[in-house]
């Protein structure tokens, strides 16, 4: 890497650094890397503290590689997550690195930026999609009036990249109905996605006190599970 690619290098915002994981990269272990910022804000992220991006990053990028250059070997594969990982503009060069050390590359996304997710696609092993709600709902979730066009568009480059990907949506009873879920399933299996998973809201992490407050007891019924898991090749149901 010359140093004028270190320097730059440097400015990756980099929230905090999972050494190992064998649950965010299916079949591979893995570590995980959060990436400061997110122009979205779901009531449910588990990552609030990640949505704001500081001057300098939490991490050091120069140490997050000498932690990497320890783990060849031990691990198979890096994730960039976040916060929204493709709202740096330095992610392009970080993965590049890190694919110089001999690591698979995974990435999870809500889609924000079609735009920047296009031109890493090529870099990429895996993608985690995190699509949030009906397209006509998106809002509700996101708080973010235009952001189901943005992930409508990530999704369509995702599944023409042809790279393997997980689809999947984490659903609590106060954002997302049982008729909402049904739509949604309805839509990706109309776009032909094979690979879907439903994630049953986790409050660790959660600032929303009123999300909390909520029992998801018996949500998502078992027969629209059924009914959804008929629509996938591979289907998944995370309950908390």
């Amino acid at each position: 890497m010359s140093p004028n690619n270190a320097g730059s290098m440097r400015s990756l915002k980099v929230g905090g650094i999972a050494p190992f994981t064998a649950t965010d990269y299916p079949g591979k272990l893995a570590a995980v890397i959060f990436v400061q910022g997110c122009p979205w804000r779901c009531g449910y992220c588990h990552n609030p503290h990640l949505q704001s991006r500081t001057g300098e990053g939490a991490v050091p990028w120069p140490q997050i590689m000498q932690l990497l250059e320890r783990r060849v070997g031990l691990i198979d594969a890096v994730v960039f997550s976040g916060g929204e990982a493709t709202t740096d503009s330095m992610l392009g060069d970080a993965i590049r690195a890190v694919r110089e050390l001999g690591f698979s590359i995974g990435l999870h996304t809500a889609g924000a930026y079609p735009n920047r997710l296009a031109a890493l696609l090529p870099l990429l092993d895996w993608v985690g999609f995190d699509i949030k709600a009906p397209f006509d709902g998106y809002h509700r979730v996101t708080s973010v009036g235009d952001s189901w066009r943005q992930a409508h568009n990530s999704a369509r480059l995702i599944l023409a990249s042809g790279i393997p990907y997980e689809f999947r949506t984490t659903i609590h009873p106060s954002l997302l109905g049982e008729e909402d879920i049904l739509s949604l399933a309805q839509t990706l299996q109309h776009m032909e996605v094979r690979n879907y998973a439903l994630q049953l809201f986790r409050a660790q992490g959660c600032a929303d006190a009123g999300l909390k407050a909520v029992s998801t007891a018996g949500y998502p019924g078992k027969a629209l599970l059924e009914q959804i898991a008929a629509m996938f090749a591979q289907f998944t149901f995370r309950s908390a």
